[in-house]
């Protein structure tokens, strides 16, 4: 099994984080390691695949909050795991709780509050990144929480980069134009960027932020892609907890 860790957030021995790949319990085409239940795979093979997956990071599926991402900028606090309905961003300060964000090809963005012992997780698509859900959600970190800019760590897993992420002339009215770049008759989106950028805004130092470089559609090997694979794509989860004890 190969699951993606991130250099910034390894730093802090009090969380738990990883971001799950296509490589796992040898599964084979088209939906290879999913994690996902809304595509057409086997839903006991799914099930087994999760826990697998949360097994590896020292966590089982009963600990995990799971949210219906639908591209909104919904901001959901959770005390306790489960199956919660709409949401597209979950913030828990109860140890021992993942937050699982599903992705393929959409931004996931994880904070930590270092100080105040806050997680959050974010899906954050071209739509969510409109609504500008990640700014969002660390104002409700600051107001609701009392965390401040410099404690916050933030980790941008793998998404669809600007060099592929082709969209229509549209775009030009939704976002502004440093993340716009033509190509031909349309243009390449930078979503990720856009992200980055909020971080930055709300005050966050840019040596608290990293940002992957890894491609979810350029990785084929590795990554799930919607925009590449289409139907038979799988789905990522990136699951982020404080751990047990840390109270």
């Amino acid at each position: 099994m190969v699951i993606i860790k991130s250099q910034i957030l390894t730093a802090y021995p009090k969380i738990v984080f990883g971001f799950s790949t296509k490589t796992g319990a040898e599964r084979e085409a088209p939906y290879y390691f999913n994690m996902s239940k809304s595509v057409n795979d086997d839903e006991q093979i799914v099930d087994c695949n999760r826990e697998m997956f949360f097994n590896a990071l020292g966590l089982k599926t009963s600990q995990i909050v799971f949210q219906k991402q639908s591209h909104t900028d919904i901001i959901t606090y959770v005390d306790k795991p489960g199956q919660i309905g709409i949401s597209d961003a979950l913030i828990t300060d109860k140890p021992g709780i993942g937050l699982a964000i599903s992705s393929a090809d959409c931004t996931p963005v994880f904070l930590y509050d270092k100080k105040n012992m806050v997680i959050a997780g974010i899906h954050s698509g071209w739509r969510g990144t409109e609504q500008k859900i990640l700014e969002k959600t660390v104002q409700k970190l600051k107001k609701d929480f009392n965390s401040c800019a410099e404690d916050i760590i933030a980790y941008i897993a793998p998404s669809i980069s600007k060099e592929v992420y082709e969209v229509g002339t549209e775009f030009i009215e939704k976002f502004d134009s440093r993340y716009l770049a033509p190509h031909n008759s349309k243009y390449l989106l930078d979503v990720a960027g856009a992200n980055y950028d909020m971080l930055l805004n709300e005050g966050i130092p840019k040596g608290n932020i990293q940002k992957s470089v890894l491609c979810s559609y350029q990785t084929a090997g590795l990554l799930h892609s919607y925009r590449r694979d289409g139907l038979i794509s799988g789905r990522a989860l990136g699951v982020i907890a404080l751990k047990e004890g840390n109270e």
